[in-house]
């Protein structure tokens, strides 16, 4: 699975530890979402949806191979 993340946190200028603030998760967890070492659980994968104000499909594809 790919993730367009870090695109969109640094297009709104923030940093992991205030996406992480703004959706209630540690600063570890929107790193290792960021970097695909950790599959979100639903319910992170919409607060995060929901703070960038887009669709999870923005923000999560799955590779050809998944």
């Amino acid at each position: 699975m790919q993730n367009h993340i870090a695109k969109f946190r640094k297009t709104a200028g923030l940093s992991q530890q205030e996406l992480a603030d703004a959706i209630s998760v540690s600063r570890k967890t929107v790193s290792t979402v960021e970097t695909s070492r950790f599959t979100p659980s639903v319910i992170i994968a919409l607060k995060i949806a929901l703070f960038f104000n887009t669709s999870v499909e923005s923000l999560f594809s799955l590779d050809e191979t998944d």
